[in-house]
């Protein structure tokens, strides 16, 4: 597998938000992020799939340290 230019970022992910009621789709995502209870904070690694997951969800979570 090719060695990823952005390897070395990670992204601090917390979950503000309930996902109770957001649907299955959303609840499992949640859950694929590593996120377990509200203001739950988890590092993870700046991928496109991470991204992806961070777009479906992103009115539930905080992000930092996203690049400009």
């Amino acid at each position: 597998m090719p060695a990823n230019p952005k390897s070395g970022k990670k992204l601090r992910v917390t979950l503000l938000k309930s996902p109770y009621g957001t649907g299955k789709s959303h609840m499992a995502t949640v859950r694929g992020l590593g996120l377990r209870r509200r203001h739950h904070t988890v590092e993870l690694e700046d991928t496109a799939a991470v991204r992806g997951m961070i777009n479906k969800v992103g009115y539930m979570l905080k992000v930092e340290g996203e690049p400009e």
